[in-house]
Protein backbone atom coordinates (compact mmCIF):
# COMPACT_ATOMS: atom_id res chain seq x y z
CA UNK A 1 0.00 0.00 0.00
CA UNK A 2 1.05 3.58 -0.60
CA UNK A 3 1.32 5.80 2.47
CA UNK A 4 2.43 9.30 3.41
CA UNK A 5 3.82 10.53 6.75
CA UNK A 6 3.77 13.96 8.37
CA UNK A 7 6.14 14.55 11.31
CA UNK A 8 5.70 17.73 13.39
CA UNK A 9 9.04 18.54 15.05
CA UNK A 10 9.75 21.20 17.67
CA UNK A 11 13.23 21.14 19.26
CA UNK A 12 13.71 17.41 18.65
CA UNK A 13 17.50 17.45 18.27
CA UNK A 14 17.90 14.75 20.93
CA UNK A 15 15.53 12.24 19.32
CA UNK A 16 14.75 13.03 15.68
CA UNK A 17 17.74 11.28 14.11
CA UNK A 18 16.83 7.93 15.70
CA UNK A 19 13.22 8.35 14.59
CA UNK A 20 14.20 9.02 10.98
CA UNK A 21 16.69 6.15 10.97
CA UNK A 22 13.97 3.73 12.09
CA UNK A 23 11.66 5.19 9.46
CA UNK A 24 14.28 4.79 6.72
CA UNK A 25 14.72 1.13 7.71
CA UNK A 26 11.06 0.20 7.21
CA UNK A 27 10.40 -2.97 5.21
CA UNK A 28 7.57 -1.07 3.53
CA UNK A 29 8.95 2.46 3.03
CA UNK A 30 6.73 5.55 2.79
CA UNK A 31 6.20 7.25 -0.56
CA UNK A 32 6.44 10.74 0.96
CA UNK A 33 7.59 12.12 4.31
CA UNK A 34 6.97 15.74 5.30
CA UNK A 35 8.98 16.88 8.33
CA UNK A 36 7.58 20.11 9.71
CA UNK A 37 10.26 22.08 11.55
CA UNK A 38 8.01 24.06 13.89
CA UNK A 39 9.88 27.01 15.36
CA UNK A 40 12.86 24.93 16.55
CA UNK A 41 15.78 26.74 18.13
CA UNK A 42 18.16 23.77 18.41
CA UNK A 43 19.78 21.50 15.80
CA UNK A 44 16.51 19.98 14.55
CA UNK A 45 16.74 21.60 11.11
CA UNK A 46 20.28 20.29 10.48
CA UNK A 47 19.10 16.74 11.14
CA UNK A 48 16.14 17.21 8.80
CA UNK A 49 18.39 18.62 6.07
CA UNK A 50 20.77 15.67 6.35
CA UNK A 51 17.96 13.15 5.77
CA UNK A 52 16.33 15.20 3.02
CA UNK A 53 19.66 15.22 1.17
CA UNK A 54 19.89 11.42 1.43
CA UNK A 55 16.26 10.54 0.65
CA UNK A 56 14.27 12.12 -2.16
CA UNK A 57 11.02 11.06 -0.48
CA UNK A 58 11.75 13.39 2.47
CA UNK A 59 10.75 17.05 2.41
CA UNK A 60 11.31 19.80 4.98
CA UNK A 61 8.79 22.52 5.80
CA UNK A 62 9.82 25.39 8.08
CA UNK A 63 7.02 27.07 9.99
CA UNK A 64 6.71 29.37 12.99
CA UNK A 65 4.14 28.95 15.74
CA UNK A 66 4.13 29.29 19.50
CA UNK A 67 7.33 28.49 21.40
CA UNK A 68 5.22 26.79 24.07
CA UNK A 69 5.03 23.00 23.97
CA UNK A 70 1.34 22.32 24.57
CA UNK A 71 -0.63 19.20 23.66
CA UNK A 72 -3.15 19.62 20.88
CA UNK A 73 -3.26 22.74 18.77
CA UNK A 74 0.47 23.32 18.20
CA UNK A 75 1.24 19.85 16.91
CA UNK A 76 -1.94 19.58 14.81
CA UNK A 77 -1.43 23.01 13.27
CA UNK A 78 2.04 21.84 12.21
CA UNK A 79 0.59 18.57 10.93
CA UNK A 80 -2.01 20.40 8.85
CA UNK A 81 0.64 22.58 7.24
CA UNK A 82 2.58 19.49 6.25
CA UNK A 83 -0.56 17.77 5.03
CA UNK A 84 -1.28 20.70 2.71
CA UNK A 85 1.85 19.79 0.71
CA UNK A 86 0.57 16.30 -0.07
CA UNK A 87 -1.76 15.01 -2.76
CA UNK A 88 -4.55 12.44 -2.27
CA UNK A 89 -2.71 9.60 -3.98
CA UNK A 90 -2.26 7.52 -0.84
CA UNK A 91 -3.91 4.50 0.77
CA UNK A 92 -3.23 5.62 4.33
CA UNK A 93 -1.86 8.72 6.05
CA UNK A 94 0.27 8.82 9.21
CA UNK A 95 0.79 11.47 11.86
CA UNK A 96 4.09 10.54 13.51
CA UNK A 97 5.94 12.02 16.49
CA UNK A 98 9.63 12.88 16.25
CA UNK A 99 10.78 10.95 19.34
CA UNK A 100 10.10 7.31 18.45
CA UNK A 101 11.95 4.18 17.37
CA UNK A 102 9.72 2.02 15.18
CA UNK A 103 10.08 -1.73 14.58
CA UNK A 104 11.29 -2.40 11.02
CA UNK A 105 8.02 -4.07 10.06
CA UNK A 106 5.80 -1.41 11.62
CA UNK A 107 4.18 0.02 8.49
CA UNK A 108 4.21 -3.29 6.62
CA UNK A 109 2.06 -4.65 9.46
CA UNK A 110 -0.22 -1.61 9.41
CA UNK A 111 -0.69 -2.00 5.65
CA UNK A 112 -1.57 -5.68 6.10
CA UNK A 113 -4.24 -4.77 8.65
CA UNK A 114 -5.84 -2.26 6.29
CA UNK A 115 -5.61 -4.70 3.36
CA UNK A 116 -7.18 -7.59 5.24
CA UNK A 117 -10.15 -5.70 6.67
CA UNK A 118 -11.60 -2.73 4.80
CA UNK A 119 -13.75 -1.83 7.81
CA UNK A 120 -10.65 -0.87 9.81
CA UNK A 121 -9.98 2.84 9.42
CA UNK A 122 -7.40 3.52 12.13
CA UNK A 123 -4.52 1.36 13.40
CA UNK A 124 -1.36 1.43 15.49
CA UNK A 125 0.91 -0.37 17.92
CA UNK A 126 1.80 0.29 21.55
CA UNK A 127 4.15 2.69 23.35
CA UNK A 128 7.03 1.40 25.45
CA UNK A 129 9.08 3.69 27.68
CA UNK A 130 12.16 3.23 29.85
CA UNK A 131 11.26 2.64 33.49
CA UNK A 132 13.35 3.23 36.63
CA UNK A 133 15.12 -0.11 36.04
CA UNK A 134 16.14 1.02 32.55
CA UNK A 135 13.80 -1.52 30.95
CA UNK A 136 11.32 -0.88 28.13
CA UNK A 137 7.83 -1.30 29.61
CA UNK A 138 4.34 -0.76 28.25
CA UNK A 139 2.88 2.71 28.83
CA UNK A 140 -0.71 2.84 27.66
CA UNK A 141 -4.11 4.17 28.73
CA UNK A 142 -6.66 1.78 30.23
CA UNK A 143 -8.42 1.31 26.89
CA UNK A 144 -6.23 -1.09 24.89
CA UNK A 145 -8.25 -0.33 21.74
CA UNK A 146 -6.91 3.22 21.73
CA UNK A 147 -4.12 4.15 19.28
CA UNK A 148 -1.72 6.65 20.79
CA UNK A 149 -1.43 10.04 19.13
CA UNK A 150 2.29 9.45 18.61
CA UNK A 151 1.71 7.15 15.62
CA UNK A 152 -1.79 7.47 14.20
CA UNK A 153 -2.39 5.74 10.85
CA UNK A 154 -5.67 6.36 8.99
CA UNK A 155 -7.00 4.96 5.76
CA UNK A 156 -7.84 7.68 3.27
CA UNK A 157 -11.54 6.85 3.51
CA UNK A 158 -11.53 7.18 7.31
CA UNK A 159 -9.39 10.32 7.33
CA UNK A 160 -11.68 12.03 4.84
CA UNK A 161 -14.83 10.90 6.69
CA UNK A 162 -13.73 12.42 10.00
CA UNK A 163 -12.64 15.59 8.16
CA UNK A 164 -9.03 15.32 9.28
CA UNK A 165 -7.68 16.13 12.74
CA UNK A 166 -9.02 18.72 15.18
CA UNK A 167 -6.48 21.31 16.31
CA UNK A 168 -7.25 21.01 20.01
CA UNK A 169 -6.41 18.92 23.05
CA UNK A 170 -8.36 15.68 22.73
CA UNK A 171 -7.77 15.37 18.98
CA UNK A 172 -6.41 11.83 19.43
CA UNK A 173 -9.58 10.72 21.22
CA UNK A 174 -12.23 12.48 19.19
CA UNK A 175 -10.72 11.12 15.97
CA UNK A 176 -11.40 7.56 17.13
CA UNK A 177 -14.89 8.41 18.34
CA UNK A 178 -15.75 10.04 15.02
CA UNK A 179 -14.22 7.13 13.11
CA UNK A 180 -16.65 4.82 14.90
CA UNK A 181 -19.48 7.27 14.27
CA UNK A 182 -18.77 6.85 10.56
CA UNK A 183 -18.71 3.06 10.84
CA UNK A 184 -14.96 2.39 10.95
CA UNK A 185 -13.20 0.01 13.32
CA UNK A 186 -9.99 0.63 15.28
CA UNK A 187 -7.19 -1.92 15.47
CA UNK A 188 -4.24 -2.09 17.86
CA UNK A 189 -1.40 -4.57 17.38
CA UNK A 190 0.32 -5.92 20.51
CA UNK A 191 3.35 -7.08 18.55
CA UNK A 192 4.18 -3.57 17.31
CA UNK A 193 6.22 -2.21 20.20
CA UNK A 194 7.30 1.39 19.61
CA UNK A 195 10.03 2.85 21.79
CA UNK A 196 9.09 6.33 23.02
CA UNK A 197 12.28 8.24 23.78
CA UNK A 198 10.65 11.10 25.70
CA UNK A 199 8.32 10.06 28.55
CA UNK A 200 4.72 11.13 27.92
CA UNK A 201 3.92 14.69 28.89
CA UNK A 202 7.44 15.60 30.07
CA UNK A 203 7.71 18.56 27.70
CA UNK A 204 4.28 20.03 28.46
CA UNK A 205 4.06 23.16 30.57
CA UNK A 206 1.74 24.08 33.45
CA UNK A 207 -1.01 25.36 31.14
CA UNK A 208 -1.63 21.80 29.96
CA UNK A 209 -3.11 20.75 33.32
CA UNK A 210 -6.61 22.03 32.59
CA UNK A 211 -6.69 21.08 28.95
CA UNK A 212 -7.87 17.49 29.44
CA UNK A 213 -11.06 18.69 31.15
CA UNK A 214 -11.56 21.32 28.47
CA UNK A 215 -11.23 18.60 25.84
CA UNK A 216 -13.86 16.45 27.55
CA UNK A 217 -16.24 19.39 27.46
CA UNK A 218 -15.43 20.03 23.80
CA UNK A 219 -16.10 16.35 22.98
CA UNK A 220 -19.54 16.77 24.58
CA UNK A 221 -18.99 14.19 27.32
CA UNK A 222 -21.20 16.03 29.79
CA UNK A 223 -20.60 16.37 33.53
CA UNK A 224 -21.12 12.76 34.64
CA UNK A 225 -18.97 11.12 31.97
CA UNK A 226 -16.24 13.71 32.53
CA UNK A 227 -16.32 12.97 36.26
CA UNK A 228 -16.02 9.21 35.72
CA UNK A 229 -13.27 9.54 33.09
CA UNK A 230 -11.34 11.98 35.29
CA UNK A 231 -11.61 9.71 38.33
CA UNK A 232 -10.31 6.74 36.31
CA UNK A 233 -7.45 8.89 35.04
CA UNK A 234 -6.57 10.04 38.56
CA UNK A 235 -6.57 6.46 39.84
CA UNK A 236 -4.35 5.29 36.98
CA UNK A 237 -1.89 8.14 37.55
CA UNK A 238 -2.19 7.79 41.34
CA UNK A 239 -2.64 11.53 41.53
CA UNK A 240 -5.78 13.11 43.03
CA UNK A 241 -4.82 16.46 41.49
CA UNK A 242 -5.59 15.01 38.06
CA UNK A 243 -9.29 14.79 38.95
CA UNK A 244 -9.26 18.34 40.32
CA UNK A 245 -7.52 19.80 37.26
CA UNK A 246 -9.79 17.95 34.83
CA UNK A 247 -12.96 19.12 36.51
CA UNK A 248 -11.62 22.66 36.81
CA UNK A 249 -10.85 22.62 33.10
CA UNK A 250 -14.32 21.26 32.32
CA UNK A 251 -16.10 23.99 34.26
CA UNK A 252 -13.79 26.66 32.84
CA UNK A 253 -14.71 25.53 29.33
CA UNK A 254 -18.40 25.46 30.22
CA UNK A 255 -18.30 28.95 31.74
CA UNK A 256 -16.62 30.36 28.64
CA UNK A 257 -18.99 28.44 26.34
CA UNK A 258 -16.04 26.81 24.59
CA UNK A 259 -16.88 25.70 21.06
CA UNK A 260 -17.55 21.97 20.84
CA UNK A 261 -15.42 19.78 18.56
CA UNK A 262 -18.44 17.73 17.52
CA UNK A 263 -22.00 18.29 16.33
CA UNK A 264 -24.96 17.58 18.68
CA UNK A 265 -25.63 14.34 16.78
CA UNK A 266 -22.00 13.26 17.05
CA UNK A 267 -21.98 14.20 20.75
CA UNK A 268 -25.02 12.02 21.37
CA UNK A 269 -23.30 9.09 19.65
CA UNK A 270 -20.10 9.67 21.67
CA UNK A 271 -21.94 9.66 25.01
CA UNK A 272 -23.85 6.51 24.05
CA UNK A 273 -20.62 4.80 23.00
CA UNK A 274 -18.85 5.80 26.22
CA UNK A 275 -21.70 4.59 28.41
CA UNK A 276 -21.79 1.31 26.50
CA UNK A 277 -18.08 0.85 27.24
CA UNK A 278 -18.56 1.59 30.94
CA UNK A 279 -21.50 -0.81 31.26
CA UNK A 280 -19.55 -3.49 29.40
CA UNK A 281 -16.68 -3.26 31.89
CA UNK A 282 -19.07 -3.41 34.86
CA UNK A 283 -20.79 -6.53 33.53
CA UNK A 284 -17.48 -8.17 32.71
Amino acid sequence: MKYYIVIPAHNEEAFLEETLRSLSAQTLPPKKVIIVNDNSSDGTEKIIDAFCNKHNTYLKLNTSSSKEHLPGSKVINAFRKGLALLDDEYDFIVKLDADLILPKNYFESIASVFNENKNIGLAGGFVYELDSNNEWTLNHPMNKKHVRGAFKAYTKECFKSIDGLRNAMGWDTVDELLAQYHGFEIKTLDELRVKHLRPTGKAYNAKAKLMQGEAMYAMDYGFLLTSIASLKMALKQKNTKTFYHNMKGFFKAKASNLQKMVSPEEGKFIRKLRWKGIKGKIIA
